[in-house]
C-alpha cells in the first residue's frame, strides 16, 4: 500500500502512473521528457534521429514530451545545432506522428537565449533587455527598443502558429535559466526605465498572451519559469517568483519550476554533487501559489520512488524526469511491469552537449540505445571479465536468448565501477553495478566469481595497473603516507579532482597539478562547481604545468610554456593518470579497458557492440 500523509487519508493519491488533463488532452502518465540540447539536428531542423529519440519515450510511457527548444528569431543561434521555429514544422510534426500512437502529448518548447548565447553564428548583436555584459563571454548586448520586443512577441506568436499547424498538443515557452524572458524578469539583468524595467514580468505577459490567441483554448500553455537564480542581492529569488506565479498561472494550463541563470547556470543540471530532487521546496511553495495551475517538479528527479513520493505529499502534479528517461527511455513502462529501473549516474558526462565538439546526447549507462538484436537462441557465448563491458556484454547476449556464462576473477561484479563510486558525486555508479549485476542474474546468466579464464568470446578483463600510487588505489582504500600530497592529473576529468577533493576532506595537503589551463578541462558543466570545492578545501592547483620529478620532500614542476621550473612540497605523488591496456584472451572480441583505457560509458558502449559482434558470426 503507499504512504498516505497526514491530513490527507480521504483524499486520493496520486501516481507517476496516473493520466493527467491538460486543455482537455489526457497525458498517459505524469512523467515529462524536458527539453534539452541534443545537437541531433540537420541545420537548424529537427531529424529523423529527433523523431527516433522523442518516439522511444513515449514508447517507454513518458506522459509529455517537450523536444528541445527552437528559437523563435533567426538573431538567436546559441548553438551550432540549435532548432529555429522557423525550420521546425515538419520535425515537429514527425515527431508528433511517432508519439500520438503511444498516447504521449508533445509540447513545441518555444525561446530566445539572449544575451546567454552566441553571436558567433549569426554574426549579430545578441539581444537583452539592457546593455549588461554576460557573466561568461562577457559579450555586451544590445538593449532592446521597442521594434526589437515587437518583433520577439511576434517570434513566439509565429512558432505557436506553426507548431499548431504540425498538430502539436501544446507549446511550452521557456523563460528558464537561459533564456531572455528571465533575463527581462531579473533584477541582474534589467535595468530598464521604461514600462519593461517598472514591470519586469510584462514582457513575459505579451508572449504568453500572444502564444494562447494561437493555440486557442484546445491545446495545452506550458511555462518553463526560472523562479530562485540564485543571486539574491539583484536577482529573481523565491519570494519574488512567488509573486511572479500568481500574476502569470491564470495565463497557463502548466507550469515547470526550475531555478538558475547567467550566474548560477549548473544549477539548472547539476550533477550528483547536488543532492536529488532539490527543487522540492521551491516547487512545494510555487505550488501552493499557483492557483490550481498544475505544477511541474524539475531538478534531478531520478528515481520512481523519489517522484511517487514527491506527488503522495502534494509537492507537485508531475515530474520532469529527463536525465531518467535518457538512461532508460522505458522508465514508465518498467515501472508500471515492476522491473528495476537503470539507473541515472547524475554525471553529466554525455547528456550535457553544448560544447564545441558538438557530441550527439548520450548516456553512460546507455550509450548507443537499444536496437533489435540478431537471435542468439542456441548460442552458447563465455564473457571473461565481470566490469562494466563484460556485465554488458553478457546482459544484451541473455537478451538475445544466448546462453552466457561470465567468468570474473574477483569476488564481486562491477569491476571500476565501484572504484569510481568512491569519488565525490560519482556515488550512484554503483547503482549502475548492482543493475547490471540484477540483469545478469535475472537473465539467467551463468556467474562465476574468482576463475581466471584465458579464453572466451568476449574479453574484457581490465585494465593493467600503473607503478606507484595511483588514484585507483587511493579509491579502494589505500592510506597515502604522511606529508603534502601532490595529485598528478594529465587527464582532467573527474577522477584527479574527486581524489584531492577527498584528501583535503581527510585532512591532506594537497596541490594538484594539470598541464591544463584550468583544473578539471573535461568536466564540461561541473567545471566551475568543481574549482569551487577544491578552492574551498584548501586544494593549491598548479595549471599549465607538467611534473618533471618528484622526490625527497619536493615535487618539480615546470611551466608548459615558459619552461620556468618551481618546485611543490610533495611527500606522496599519487599518479592520477589513464591505466595501461588489459591482455585479450586468445580469440576474444575485445571490450572495455583492454582495449585502451576506458570510461564508463566507453566501456558499456564497447561490451554493447562486442556481444553484437558475436551475435553476428
Amino acid at each position: 500500500m503507499r504512504r498516505v500523509p497526514a491530513g490527507r487519508a480521504r483524499a486520493a493519491l496520486t501516481s507517476l502512473l496516473d493520466p493527467l488533463v491538460l486543455a482537455g488532452r489526457t497525458a498517459p502518465s505524469r512523467a515529462l521528457f524536458g527539453p534539452h540540447e541534443t545537437n541531433l539536428g540537420r541545420g537548424r531542423a529537427l531529424s529523423d534521429r529527433h523523431v527516433a529519440y522523442y518516439a522511444r519515450r513515449a514508447a517507454g510511457g513518458c506522459g509529455i514530451v517537450v523536444p528541445e527548444t527552437a528559437s523563435v528569431h533567426g538573431g538567436d543561434h546559441p548553438y551550432e545545432r540549435a532548432p529555429l521555429a522557423a525550420d521546425c514544422g515538419p520535425g515537429w510534426a514527425d515527431v508528433v506522428a511517432a508519439c500520438r500512437p503511444h498516447g504521449a502529448l508533445v509540447l513545441a518548447s518555444l525561446g530566445h537565449t539572449g544575451a546567454q548565447g552566441t553571436s558567433g553564428h549569426a554574426q549579430t548583436a545578441l539581444w537583452a533587455p539592457s546593455a549588461v555584459p554576460d557573466v561568461v563571454t562577457r559579450e555586451v548586448p544590445v538593449a532592446m527598443e521597442q521594434p526589437e520586443i515587437e518583433a520577439l512577441v511576434a517570434g513566439f506568436a509565429a512558432g505557436a502558429r506553426i507548431a499548431v499547424a504540425a498538430g502539436v498538443d501544446g507549446v511550452e515557452v521557456d523563460a528558464g535559466a537561459r533564456s531572455l524572458l528571465r533575463q527581462f524578469a531579473s533584477g541582474l539583468t534589467n535595468t530598464r526605465t521604461d514600462a519593461y524595467g517598472a514591470d519586469r514580468p510584462r514582457l513575459l505577459r505579451e508572449v504568453l498572451t500572444a502564444v494562447r490567441a494561437e493555440l486557442g483554448p484546445g491545446r495545452v500553455l506550458s511555462l518553463r519559469l526560472s523562479c530562485d537564480e540564485e543571486a539574491p542581492w539583484a536577482g529573481i529569488t523565491p519570494d519574488l517568483a512567488v509573486g511572479h506565479v500568481r500574476e502569470l498561472a491564470p495565463l497557463a494550463d502548466l507550469l515547470v519550476v526550475v531555478r538558475g541563470s547567467g550566474l548560477a547556470p549548473s544549477a539548472y543540471r547539476p550533477d550528483g554533487h547536488t543532492r536529488p530532487g532539490f527543487n522540492t521546496e521551491l516547487t512545494r511553495r510555487v505550488r501552493a501559489a499557483a492557483g490550481g495551475t498544475p505544477v511541474v517538479l524539475q531538478g534531478s528527479v531520478v528515481d520512481v520512488a523519489a517522484a511517487q513520493r514527491a506527488l503522495e505529499d502534494g509537492v507537485a502534479d508531475a515530474v520532469e524526469m529527463t536525465r531518467a528517461q535518457i538512461a532508460d527511455a522505458d522508465l514508465v513502462r518498467k515501472a508500471r511491469a515492476g522491473v528495476p529501473v537503470r539507473p541515472c549516474t547524475l554525471c553529466n558526462q554525455a547528456c550535457q552537449v553544448r560544447e564545441d565538439r558538438n557530441p550527439l546526447v548520450s548516456c553512460v549507462a546507455d550509450p548507443s540505445g537499444e536496437a533489435a538484436l540478431p537471435d542468439g537462441a542456441g548460442r552458447r557465448v563465455t564473457v571473461v571479465g565481470g566490469g562494466p563491458a563484460g556485465l554488458e556484454a553478457a546482459r544484451v547476449l541473455a537478451s538475445a536468448g544466448s546462453d552466457v556464462r561470465l567468468l570474473e576473477r574477483s569476488d564481486r561484479l562491477g569491476g571500476r565501477l565501484h572504484t569510481v563510486a568512491a569519488l565525490p558525486g560519482r556515488d550512484r555508479f554503483a547503482d549502475l553495478a548492482v543493475w547490471l549485476a540484477g540483469e545478469v542474474a535475472r537473465l539467467g546468466v551463468h556467474v562465476e566469481l574468482g576463475v581466471a579464464a584465458e579464453g572466451g568470446d568476449v574479453g574484457a578483463t581490465g585494465a593493467r595497473r600503473r607503478e606507484g600510487l595511483t588514484a585507483a588505489d587511493v579509491l579502494t582504500g589505500a592510506e597515502p603516507p604522511p606529508g603534502p600530497v601532490v595529485v598528478h592529473d594529465p587527464v582532467g576529468g573527474p577522477v584527479g579532482v574527486g581524489v584531492a577533493e577527498l584528501l583535503a576532506r581527510a585532512g591532506r595537503e594537497v596541490t594538484l597539478v594539470t598541464p591544463d589551463a584550468v583544473v578539471g578541462e573535461r568536466l564540461g558543466g561541473d567545471l566551475a562547481p568543481a574549482n569551487a570545492r577544491l578552492a574551498r578545501a584548501g586544494v593549491q592547483r598548479e595549471t599549465s604545468s607538467v611534473l618533471r620529478s618528484a622526490g625527497d620532500g619536493v615535487a618539480v614542476l615546470a611551466d608548459r610554456w615558459t619552461g620556468e621550473e618551481r618546485r611543490v612540497p610533495c611527500a606522496v605523488l599519487v599518479d592520477a593518470g589513464p591505466l595501461l591496456p588489459g591482455d585479450v584472451p586468445p580469440g576474444a572480441v575485445a571490450a572495455g579497458d583492454v582495449v585502451a583505457p576506458r570510461t564508463v560509458l566507453e566501456a558499456v558502449l564497447e561490451g554493447r557492440r562486442a556481444a553484437r559482434a558475436v551475435l553476428s558470426r
